[in-house]
């Protein structure tokens, strides 16, 4: 039986991947065939999308109105 090397992916492959994982359309085993990766690998690059999703919108603390554009 031949093993496969340990592959590394990078953050613009996982993005997608965790991306349509949320999307709910197919099943993790579904993407991870479509992907060819292991249903597990969706299910942890999923979590920390979910759970980093406040910081992106801004909640971090700081006020929202740092933007000058938006002052205006």
């Amino acid at each position: 039986m031949t093993r496969r090397t340990r592959r590394n992916f990078t953050p613009a492959f996982k993005a997608p991947v965790a991306l349509a994982a949320l999307k709910s359309d197919k099943t993790p085993a579904e993407l991870a065939q479509q992907y060819d990766i292991h249903p597990n690998q969706i299910t942890d690059w999923k979590r920390p999308l979910t759970a980093r999703a406040v910081q992106v919108f801004g909640d971090t603390g700081s006020p929202a109105s740092s933007d000058p554009d938006l002052t205006k």
